[in-house]
């Protein structure tokens, strides 16, 4: 799930992305993580997008604009997906929180492959770091070290402000794809900070 959301939440979709989760039958095949009325609505969303996608460019140009409008721009993405935007009160880039995830990448030794200067606190950069996190401990669950990374990262360099950027995203998407992963990204995060036992650091959110 973890990779999933990093695909698509870091980068603009393709036509080869959404292909394949049509084929794949991403909404019903996504894990039950609970049986609840929420997680039921986020998979019939996410599937009554991909049951009517055509591969056309018209649909993809119109899943594109969301993105932006969501997560890129111009202007002021409507869902911000850097954590400092939230947790600075000047909502810049960039700032003591980004920062502080840089320190703890480096003393952990945890390094990213950038395509340019971009921030690392992007939620889909911090996902592909968790979703390495969470390989490790699948195969080696008793991984002390790994499973100590993981729960400081969860609790806080992402809980503290990743439902507040997906509850913009869910409020603000104009497509059930992103309204739909929106609503299952935020129960996986939910799932996982009640998994690992993990109270989020209270942090004052500015968006």
């Amino acid at each position: 799930m973890a990779k999933v959301l990093h695909n698509i939440l870091y980068s603009y979709p393709s036509m080869s992305l959404i292909n394949d989760f049509k084929r794949s039958e991403l909404a019903t095949r996504w894990p039950e993580l609970e049986f609840a009325a929420r997680e039921k609505l986020g998979k019939e969303t996410l599937d009554k997008y991909l049951t009517q996608w055509r591969s056309n460019e018209a649909q993809l140009v119109e899943l594109k604009l969301d993105y932006g409008q969501l997560f890129f721009g111009p202007g002021d993405p409507k869902a911000a997906p850097w954590g400092s935007i939230y947790t600075s009160e000047g909502q810049l880039l960039n700032e003591a929180s980004t920062q502080r995830l840089i320190s703890f990448y480096k003393t952990h030794k945890i390094e990213l492959s950038l395509s340019g200067n971009e921030p690392v606190d992007h939620i889909g950069l911090i996902l592909a770091v968790l979703q390495y996190l969470l390989s490790e401990l699948a195969e080696n669950p008793d991984d002390k070290i790994k499973t100590r990374v993981c729960i400081i990262l969860l609790q806080q360099h992402l809980l503290p402000w990743a439902d507040r950027c997906l509850e913009l995203a869910e409020r603000h998407a104009e497509t059930d794809f992103y309204r739909g992963i929106a609503v299952l990204g935020r129960l996986f995060f939910d799932h996982l900070g009640q998994k690992l036992d993990i109270i989020p650091k209270i942090v004052k959110l500015y968006r």
